[in-house]
């Protein structure tokens, strides 16, 4: 099934969530190597549901490349967990709003994407004829 420019765009967005993810990883490495962690074996946990995160991520953008309504409702679902820290991020007592509105924004940008790309590909399927 050919997908869509929205969907070839949504595809590309979450793509590159998947390498900040991985980018994370690979600062959490750094943190471990350096021995600036409170404890190593959370770290380590930390380290490996990060990739799992990671993968995750990249394998609903590929989803999304292919057109595969999964790949849409995981990135969605994606969206809304960040969306969330962000939230997080921006209340309480080591609030950062900043840090929020990095997150939050284009977590909003990728959403709203995914959620045309997901009308177009609900217009492009043939509907069935009642009898």
């Amino acid at each position: 099934m050919a997908t869509s420019a929205t969907a070839r765009t949504a595809a590309v967005l979450v793509g590159l969530e998947a390498v900040g993810v991985l980018a994370l990883a690979g600062w959490q490495v750094l943190a471990l190597g350096s021995a600036d962690v409170a404890s190593m074996p959370s770290a380590i946990a930390l380290l490996l549901l990060t990739l799992v995160g990671a993968l995750a991520v990249g394998a609903f953008a590929r989803g999304i490349a292919r057109g595969l309504s999964w790949g849409r409702s995981g990135a969605i679902v994606v969206q809304l967990l960040i969306i969330a820290v962000a939230i997080g991020a921006a209340t309480g007592e080591y609030a950062h709003v900043a840090v929020a509105v990095g997150l939050a924004v284009p977590a909003a940008i990728v959403l709203a994407v995914l959620l045309f790309a997901a009308r177009d590909a609900g217009r492009a399927q043939p509907r069935a004829l009642d009898d």
